[in-house]
């Protein structure tokens, strides 16, 4: 297993990350950031360790240039600012393009300026000869530079137009070089580029035109950031993407990885030191930010890229990590997770119990018990390992049994409609024994269920206050067997939180409410085992004495 410690002992040549997140990220679908959001994120960046930050392109609209005037009072203390543009326009004196001047007003310490390398897009797109395409590219790089700006030249196209015409494709990497830019970016821009390709320009590029090199790819083709670890070992020193590869179309080259595997398995520098543990944190920043649910299976950070739930796995992990994980997991900022469920074999019961202070072995016949249980609850629809809690609500009835801390005695729930006053009401009774006290509690809510949760939790919050700050923060439903029509079997996910930590309970059964009420039961019968809260009112807490075996 690689450790991030070994992998700074042998770093190399610093690779510097380009992010450009707030720019060509924001082109993806169901991406958008408002200015608070782009000020957010840039700080976030400059606290993680990243290189350059592209904020935007200043001529395409006032939220960016907006952006460039808030950004300069920030206090950044690792990154450079970077605006983005275009070279100049066909037939224009770069001195009079109104977008070159917006972007010099931009007033950052580096600039991007993006041209054309394919010759296609040159004839059709600019409607331009190859030598004013030449002149285009050379003018606006010393244009700035003659400013004091960091250029940095990406070559739209460049492996599209290297293979239709290597020699004009090197031609205008040569142009950027000559004019003084500090970086030429490869870009695979229509990201349909194989790594073998990528590495064999990158090569010939730091070869030919004396000049740093950068690559920037996107992943049409999934293949992103390979092609990006394939220009780095071929020479490139620059890496441009994204955070969790927004972009467009099907995004761009993800940082996240790219970033763990230069460090991890390239050994290359690519974040300060200390900061490729906050990976995790950043991903995960970015995307609610951004509004948007965190992939769970995403490489090095997602929920699921340290989860084991097969028998053969889970017993090898339990005697050696490495055998089934190819870097620790707190290297980028994640942890491991131990599944439950019909794949699961014994070692699977015995390390969740050690997870939560209890002590089995796979020989005893409690173990057997619980992993039998399991079973038999999956094959009727009960999924665990989506609902941690419930699992370890099931675990300690076997092995800690403790007192209830309610007991059901009935419960109603109706709905009245009435379509004349487009009026509808839910509306549910509970009746409970709370500490040998009669509890009977009546709410509405917006539906049957939500009804029946305000009920429950107007019965105990007498009992146990702190349970106000208990919330449903999410509710899913799955039909396990459609072919049963209205009798279907019904599985019911509640995600609940107090806020400071989140927990998932499942119940399943033919009929939604009862389904609903199990989850719902078991959501706050975890809450409170788990609170000390629990304490003043005299009922049981989270134990953490260990369970011997007899």
């Amino acid at each position: 297993m690689i450790r991030a410690a070994d992998a700074d002992s042998r770093a190399e040549e610093a690779v510097s990350i380009y992010d450009t997140t707030l720019r060509d990220g924001a082109q993806g679908e169901n991406v958008h950031f408002s200015l608070s959001d782009k000020l957010r994120i840039t700080r976030k960046l400059d606290e993680v360790g990243i290189s350059y930050i592209e904020g935007g392109w200043p001529g395409s609209n006032p939220k960016d240039l907006a952006f460039f005037r808030e950004v300069a009072h920030l206090p950044l203390r690792t990154s450079r600012i970077v605006a983005f543009g275009s070279t100049r326009r066909a037939g224009t004196a770069v001195e009079e393009d109104p977008q070159i001047l917006m972007l010099l007003d931009a007033d950052t310490q580096a600039v991007a300026v993006f041209g054309k390398t394919w010759l296609l897009h040159v004839r059709e797109i600019l409607r331009a000869t190859a030598a004013e395409n030449l002149a285009m590219i050379q003018e606006t790089v010393a244009f700035f530079k003659q400013r004091g700006k960091e250029v940095i030249y990406d070559a739209e196209h460049a492996f599209d137009g290297y293979r239709e015409d290597p020699g004009y494709a090197l031609e205008t990497l040569a142009a950027a070089a000559e004019a003084g830019a500090d970086w030429v970016v490869l870009c695979d821009t229509n990201g349909g580029s194989l790594p073998k390709q990528v590495a064999e320009l990158t090569a010939l590029a730091r070869q030919k035109i004396g000049c740093r090199i950068g690559i920037h790819t996107h992943n049409d083709g999934e293949l992103a950031v390979a092609n990006a670890l394939a220009a780095v070992e071929a020479g490139a020193t620059q890496v441009q993407g994204t955070i969790n590869g927004y972009g467009e179309r099907t995004g761009n080259c993800n940082l996240i990885s790219t970033i763990a595997n230069l460090e991890l398995k390239l050994g290359k520098r690519a974040l300060p030191a200390g900061s490729l543990s906050r990976l995790r944190e950043l991903s995960y920043f970015v995307d609610e930010t951004a509004n948007l649910a965190p992939n769970p299976r995403a490489p090095f950070v997602g929920r699921c890229a340290f989860a084991h739930k097969g028998g053969t796995h889970v017993n090898a992990i339990g005697k050696l990590c490495r055998s089934y994980e190819h870097i620790e997991p707190e290297a980028v900022g994640n942890r491991r997770r131990i599944l439950v469920g019909e794949l699961s074999g014994r070692s699977n019961i015995v390390i969740k119990a050690r997870e939560l202070g209890l002590t089995l072995r796979e020989d005893d016949e409690r173990t057997r018990g619980v992993l039998q249980q399991i079973k038999e609850m999956e094959g009727r629809g009960y999924e665990f390992e989506a609902a941690d809690a419930s699992f370890e609500l099931l675990l300690r009835r076997r092995l800690l049994p403790y007192p209830p801390f309610f007991d059901l005695v009935e419960y109603h729930v109706s709905i009245r409609r009435f379509p004349a006053k487009k009026y509808e009401v839910s509306e549910a009774t509970v009746k409970l024994s709370v500490q040998g006290e009669p509890v009977y509690t009546v709410a509405e809510g917006d539906g049957p269920i939500h009804a029946l949760d305000q009920a429950l939790r107007g019965g105990l919050e007498r009992f146990y206050p702190d349970l106000a700050r208990v919330r449903l923060r999410d509710y899913k439903v799955r039909i396990l067997s459609p072919e049963g029509g209205a009798a279907a079997a019904t599985r019911v996910l509640v995600e609940s939180s107090d806020g400071v930590r989140s927990w998932t309970t499942v119940g399943v059964s033919t009929n939604i409410v009862e389904a609903s009420w199990e989850a719902l039961v078991d959501s706050i019968e975890y809450w409170m085992l788990r609170s000390e809260r629990c304490a003043g009112a005299g009922m049981p807490q989270a134990r953490s004495e260990a369970a011997s075996p007899p």
